[in-house]
């Protein structure tokens, strides 16, 4: 007899048919053997939702760009519901795809999974999930953490007991997950390395349906693909962070710059500094990326008078932050410290402004941004992102062609430019994430905000400027990567593609997991017949 085709909403349907079917008479030994009904739980479909308000929340994300309809949504109560669900779909004729998705703040539709089952990692917090803090001789201090769990919420759960993760996103209403399925960077990466270089252990659940324990030294092959791997590999239901002793407050400081290289120069400098600074970070002001912004409100109406002078003269201006923390035992010294750090910098004399404030107000510094953007209505608009790694040999170039020739020309950005160096050494080449070849290399961050009928044309600007670093023999690599071929695809991971696309056949042949990144296809070349 043919084999019928089945389609993903089809098999969902059967999904939950099934388990009703057996919600109600029991455990059917009897029932057709051809309908693999052995391998759910009895309640799985009360957590497996095709409403219409779930689906449409699923579709989309922080982005507001992209919407990818899924078929199902499923809210599960532990990490056995996530296995369920993948396995079902491995062992399937006709497999679909599933995105495990966390706080949404992914920004062109990375999180969905067209036609397929989105699962909402946040329904694992609300079943039970908890942060466990820990020390053992070999490891040193350790946090065990959900992957759907908050960044926020790991530093709520460790700072009672004096510790914290040492590297952090701008923004901590991040999951755990998600910031590791990409990197996870801010101004301590140039320090600390970026957040998936601060993992001891995963569990991971694969796209066979395998839940796996990975590290540097166990099931390694895992470990590595699953850190800064995009989701391909993998659903992380747990990660092991490295803590440290958490300071209790921090020297927060902001100076001027008129100078695009004597800005860049003074960066560099500091990141270089051992046991300096711990936190770095510069940015654009320009009239239409202001000075205080929804990442932080920094300067008084006296001080934005007097940077908007020099804004009309110069055009761009550069703002260089700097942090260093500090507690009760070295708050005698702290700001001799600083003095002494900050001779022989270039900054404009007289525009240097710092604020003290406790060590959490400062990581968790854009949150009151976001509540005010969410009382005005302006949060959930579209994000046309750009996020890019550039050479520090090519970062003057990139200033004139791309802040200079196409930002303050064309004067359609709105929001956050961020510009600052770090260390390639930092980072872990055994991992997925892929970085410029230099030792230094700048994060840019292009964070746009747009009305509803107008991100297009910032999507075109972001178009304009990767094809000027492309002409100008630039070699970018993008951060949360959004490509449209696979061939962009495997110009973006170079002498990873190979092993990328190994690690994929090994742990995902069926092309499962994270359909939305838009990385494979099944027409791929490489890709094994599913039968093998």
């Amino acid at each position: 007899m043919e084999k019928t085709l089945v389609s993903p909403t089809t098999l969902i349907l059967l999904m939950i048919i099934i388990s009703q079917f057996m919600s109600i008479v029991g455990d059917l030994k009897t029932w057709n053997p051809s309908l693999p009904y052995e391998i759910f739980s009895q309640d799985f479909a009360a957590r497996l939702s095709l409403s219409p308000d779930s689906v449409a929340a699923a579709s989309g994300d922080f982005g507001g760009m992209v919407t990818e309809t899924p078929a199902a949504v499923l809210y599960p109560a532990s990490a056995a519901d996530v296995v369920e669900l993948i396995e079902f779909s491995y062992n399937s004729s006709s497999p679909f795809a599933v995105a495990a998705r966390g706080h949404g703040h992914s920004a062109r539709g990375q999180a969905t999974a067209k036609d397929g089952v989105v699962v909402e990692m946040s329904s694992l917090k609300r079943n039970g999930g908890r942060i466990r803090v820990s020390w053992s001789e070999s490891l040193g201090f350790y946090a065990d953490v959900g992957g759907h769990e908050l960044w926020v919420d790991v530093l709520r759960a460790s700072l009672p007991h004096g510790l914290a993760p040492v590297s952090w996103t701008d923004y901590l209403y991040l999951t755990v997950g998600g910031t590791l399925s990409n990197a996870g960077i801010s101004g301590q990466s140039f320090r600390y390395g970026p957040q998936i270089a601060n993992v001891i252990e995963m569990d991971v659940i694969t796209g066979k349906g395998e839940l796996i324990t990975c590290s540097k030294h166990i099931n390694s092959e895992l470990f590595f693909a699953v850190l800064g791997g995009l989701g391909q590999f993998g659903v992380i239901t747990r990660a092991r962070i490295v803590l440290d002793k958490a300071p209790t407050r921090v020297k927060w400081v902001r100076m001027l710059y008129d100078d695009f290289t004597k800005f860049t120069r003074d960066q560099e400098h500091l990141i270089s500094i051992d046991d300096g600074l711990d936190y770095v970070e510069g940015s654009l002001i320009m009239t239409q990326s202001p000075a205080n912004n929804w990442r932080s409100s920094f300067f008084s109406p006296s001080h934005q008078s007097q940077i908007a002078s020099l804004i009309s003269n110069h055009g761009i201006i550069y703002s260089l932050e700097l942090v260093k923390y500090y507690d009760d035992e070295t708050a005698t010294t702290i700001d001799e410290e600083l003095q002494e750090m900050f001779k022989g910098l270039s900054f404009i004399g007289g525009l240097v402004f710092e604020k003290d404030v406790s060590f959490f107000d400062f990581l968790n510094r854009v949150r009151s941004g976001e509540v005010k953007l969410r009382q005005k209505g302006m949060w959930d608009v579209p994000h046309p992102w750009l996020n890019l790694f550039v050479p520090k040999s090519r970062i003057l170039d990139f200033n004139v062609g791309v802040f200079v020739d196409i930002i303050l020309r064309q004067n359609k950005t709105s929001g956050p430019i961020l510009v600052y160096p770090t260390n390639k050494a930092r980072w872990d080449d055994r991992m997925s994430a892929v970085v410029p070849e230099e030792e230094t290399f700048y994060c840019v961050g292009l964070l746009h905000s747009s009305r509803v009928n107008e991100w297009e044309e910032l999507g075109n600007q972001n178009e304009e400027i990767l094809k000027y670093c492309d002409e100008a023999g630039i070699k970018i690599k993008q951060y949360l990567p959004h490509y449209k071929t696979e061939e962009d695809w495997e110009k973006h991971f170079g002498k990873k593609w190979q092993i990328f696309q190994q690690r994929k056949a090994l742990f995902d042949p069926k092309l499962i997991l994270s359909p939305g990144q838009r990385i494979f296809s099944q027409s791929s070349s490489w890709v094994w017949s599913i039968d093998a």
